[in-house]
């Protein structure tokens, strides 16, 4: 199934990207010339200090911040070339996004929350494939409590199913463990990775947690807006997913 994610060139480009916001003291000039290339199915750690330019590179991946100049490029489509409308789709059909808070609809239960991307896509099986996708998570018996009647733990497993409900070929995510005990945190950590297995999706990860980054075959580490280094690391900790996830199968 992998290899047919493996067409073409890289996945992401980013070639040269700056970004300078507005502030009161005056332009901050927040990444400054960042380029670099994702192939499909690389999980990559995005790691750096409070303020390095981390989360606004996600948005600007994502197509919710243009940049102030440089070119990025998803799945061969120029975000620069597209609309509202075509940023909206594009984020739709092919780039699954989990923040640090859950950012649920507090007023619908996980299934409705699961199968809103679906919906919104037009989809048939909305909700028989999203009931699915919360089995994935191990949240099959709680199809139909509201976010407010989750732990935190179950809801970030409830936006990871939804990030990933519609087979993104990107997933991007912000600190996906930053509001979770370590516990629960592992247990997301091993949602994130069985999914990606099974998906065959590439990952990009900002985090601070070391044993998060660990499991990432590469670190991109940035630096007041410019990449600091950029490796990949000796063993990628998937062999432990690997078995739990042929063993839910």
């Amino acid at each position: 199934m992998t290899s047919s994610h493996h067409s073409g060139g890289p996945l992401v480009v980013v070639d040269n990207i700056h970004l300078t916001l507005g502030s009161a003291a005056g332009p901050v000039n927040i990444l400054r010339g960042l380029s670099f290339s994702i192939t499909a199915g690389e999980t990559v750690a995005l790691v750096g200090p409070s303020g390095s330019g981390k989360s606004s590179l996600l948005m600007v991946l994502a197509g919710l911040e243009p940049p102030t100049s440089g070119r990025v490029s998803i799945d061969g489509q120029d975000l620069g070339m597209l609309d509202e409308d075509g940023l909206a789709r594009l984020r739709r059909d092919h780039i699954g996004i989990v923040f640090q808070s859950f950012h649920l609809i507090p007023t619908m239960t996980a299934l409705e929350n699961v199968a809103l991307p679906l919906e919104l896509g037009q989809h048939r099986e909305a909700f028989t494939t999203a009931a699915d996708g919360l089995g994935a998570v191990g949240l099959g018996h709680r199809l139909d409590h509201y976010p407010a009647q989750l732990s935190g733990g179950e809801q970030q497993r409830v936006a990871i199913a939804r990030a990933f409900i519609t087979g993104p070929k990107l997933l991007l995510a912000d600190e996906p463990t930053g509001n979770l005990d370590a516990t629960t945190g592992s247990l997301v950590i091993d949602c994130l990775f069985e999914q990606h297995l099974r998906h065959g999706t590439t990952l990009l990860l900002i985090t601070h947690a070391e044993a998060l980054a660990e499991r990432c075959a590469r670190h991109i580490s940035l630096a007041d807006g410019i990449i600091a280094d950029d490796r990949m690391t000796a063993t990628p900790q998937l062999g432990a997913v690997r078995l739990s996830a042929a063993g839910k199968s």
